[in-house]
């Protein structure tokens, strides 16, 4: 049984993907796809293996990812074989780098048949000793264009907003992409997880559908999506 649930422009779904996105995507116009999928590494999920055979795995991959304008954040090397997998090259390529005591320290997030707009998006000024740097902000302007080149630190276990969740997606990353995307676009996160992608959406004021397969996840996404939703409502007008 799919259990859904509607808060504003926020749709919830648990269910398995594979099961309502075809359902979503004919449903809904100008849908761009957005999500941290899982790695296929064997991680440690509470219903989901994560370990399909690699080619039953990209093939699940195109067939969500391939259909529609999509954003996706994985390892280079499996971007790499997803692009094969779905025929296609990606518009741009972010890099997200992190400090972690792992081997890897860095995911790519790329842009499939949609182009970024990178001045949507600010960010601080690097060099404020710089007097280009100080006329601009004399005259009014507050930050920088975004860069393709984003340094933001994984949720540790000891953050006060970990969740439940492993693989808990910083807010940052998700609203650095959902800024840079089009503005009349849905946003569908087919792996929604602990619904960060939807936090960034609710925070944004952008149309967003979620899919959990994991109850448990599942609440946890509601209760933070809900809970940014009532906190922008209550954020005063300037």
């Amino acid at each position: 049984m799919i259990k859904k649930s509607k808060i504003n422009d926020c749709v919830l779904m648990n269910a398995n993907c594979m099961d309502v996105f075809s359902n979503i995507i004919n449903e809904n116009d100008n849908v761009i796809v957005v999500s941290d999928p899982p790695f296929n590494i064997g991680y440690h999920y509470n219903k989901y293996a994560d370990s399909m055979k690699n080619e039953e795995y990209f093939e699940m991959l195109a067939s969500l990812f391939g259909k529609t304008p999509s954003v996706v954040i994985h390892y280079p090397e499996s971007l790499y074989k997803l692009s094969f997998e779905m025929g296609k090259c990606p518009e741009r390529v972010v890099s997200w780098v992190y400090n972690s005591n792992t081997a890897r320290q860095h995911r790519d997030i790329a842009f499939f048949d949609v182009k970024p707009d990178f001045n949507a998006v600010r960010q601080p000024y690097k060099n404020l000793n710089d007097k280009r740097i100080q006329k601009r902000i004399a005259e009014g302007k507050t930050g920088a264009k975004l860069y393709d080149w984003w340094n933001i630190n994984q949720v540790k276990n000891v953050s006060k907003d970990k969740t439940a969740h492993p693989c808990q997606m910083p807010l940052e990353v998700m609203k650095n992409i959902i800024g840079i995307l089009p503005l009349d676009a849905v946003i569908v996160d087919p792996f929604m997880g602990s619904g960060t992608t939807g936090v960034a959406c609710a925070e944004l004021g952008r149309k967003f559908i979620g899919i959990e397969m994991d109850e448990d996840y599942f609440h946890i996404a509601e209760q933070r999506i809900s809970e940014a939703i009532n906190a922008t409502e209550r954020r005063p007008l300037i």
